[in-house]
């Protein structure tokens, strides 16, 4: 069954595969219940916005779900998916970008299409599952650096530069913006530094940063200013858009390359249309609407200072996400995620073993700009009891509740 599998009947529907039920808010339905929800990325509230929610039907009627059918190459293309790619490239401060039907499956095949066994990689031991997946695909040389650890990025870069001179490829290196579950930045600044001594080009996931940093919303590159020196970024529709899909802007050269290479895309269906005209009415509200940023960041700052104002240890987040690092085994995180649910109806998500190392429980909180400053302090007096609980072996019943 697998390192998660094996717990299958135990916590399938709770703690795996929960259904939230009802408008995609601050407060949900879980199992018949109202709960105050922290586990969604929908970082600016976008997902029942007003305006969003009527272009999105209004799309919906006019085009349909089919449309365009086909492969982009063959007969999938259309102004308007040209039109999103061209506001998207100038957004990321880009030549030219290209819309991918997924994510995950986009980052894959990214890397499978930018890399051939003369390349060399350089990447950060944290980078999120997509990158992973797609350097597995890579047959030439990889180095992987421990996280945001700028002197040994540059050991590995003296590494793979000698390599690449011999094979006669060159040198790739890919880290993220904000990585997702520790909340911290990757160095853009600095890696783009090492280009003054190094010949490479740098491929950021941006995932989590895309209309959430920098001054506009542009992302992780612009919030340290350093858009020009990233030479790829990869943003996804599926956190602070609020939708499905993705897109990947650099130099038109690349992306026109990343057009007739990436397999994923000349092999699949076109992106369908209402998710096409819905992703230009989500960068038109976050070009124009900075107040869902400030607010969303007026709710990340208030619940990551109240945490440390209680004591709670948030690593080194310096994005939205939010992570409350706790020591216990497996069973007390389950149980401590189970009264947070239970007993205060709070949902958020819970990591602990094997994900994590043993002894260690993470409670990832996502906050939004539909939460408010109540949301805040209510979750701060619940965390403060169950940690409390926590800490005189409340939850220490050496086994998962049973929740079925």
């Amino acid at each position: 069954m697998g390192p998660l599998g094996q717990y299958a009947s135990q916590v399938h529907g709770y703690f795996t595969f929960p259904k939230l039920e009802g408008e995609i808010s601050n407060r949900m339905l879980f199992q018949g219940t109202e709960k105050l929800v922290w586990s969604l990325n929908n970082y600016l509230g976008l997902a029942n916005h007003p305006e969003i929610r009527r272009v999105d039907a209004e799309a919906a009627r006019q085009y349909g779900m089919a449309l365009p059918m086909g492969a982009r190459m063959m007969s999938g293309q259309t102004h308007l998916h040209e039109q999103l790619e061209s506001e998207l490239a100038a957004f990321s401060g880009k030549e030219s970008a290209y819309l991918l039907n997924y994510g995950y499956q986009g980052m894959v095949s990214i890397i499978d299409s930018l890399l051939d066994r003369q390349d060399v990689v350089v990447y950060d031991s944290e980078s999120h599952a997509c990158i992973i997946d797609g350097l597995r695909m890579h047959i030439g040389k990889r180095f992987v650096y421990p996280h945001n650890d700028m002197k040994s990025l540059r050991k590995q870069l003296e590494r793979a530069t000698g390599l690449a001179k011999k094979s006669g490829g060159g040198v790739l290196v890919i880290t993220e913006g904000v990585f997702g579950m520790s909340g911290d930045l990757g160095k853009l600044d600095e890696i783009v530094a090492m280009k003054k001594d190094f010949d490479f080009r740098l491929l950021v996931d941006d995932a989590h940063g895309v209309g959430v940093m920098g001054e506009n919303g542009a992302g992780t590159a612009e919030h340290f200013g350093v858009k020009e020196g990233v030479d790829v970024i990869f943003g996804t529709f599926a956190k602070a858009f609020a939708s499905i899909g993705a897109f990947v802007a650099g130099p038109r050269e690349v992306i026109t390359f990343l057009m007739y290479n990436m397999r994923s895309q000349i092999y699949a269906k076109s992106l369908p249309m209402p998710l096409v005209v819905g992703g230009l009415k989500r960068l038109e509200l976050i070009r124009e609407q900075p107040e869902l940023r400030e607010k969303l960041w007026t709710i990340a700052n208030a619940l990551q200072n109240g945490l440390k104002e209680r004591g709670f240890n948030i690593g080194v987040t310096q994005s939205p996400v939010t992570p409350v690092v706790l020591s216990g085994d497996t069973s007390e995180g389950t149980n401590l995620t189970h009264d947070l649910r239970e007993n205060f109806n709070i949902f958020c998500s819970v990591v602990a073993y094997p994900v994590i190392p043993k002894g260690m429980i993470i409670l990832r909180l996502i906050p939004t700009a539909v939460h408010t400053l109540e949301d805040v302090e209510y979750t701060l007096d619940a965390f403060s009891k169950v940690k409390d609980k926590l800490d005189n072996g409340v939850y220490a019943t050496g086994k998962i509740v049973d929740v079925l």
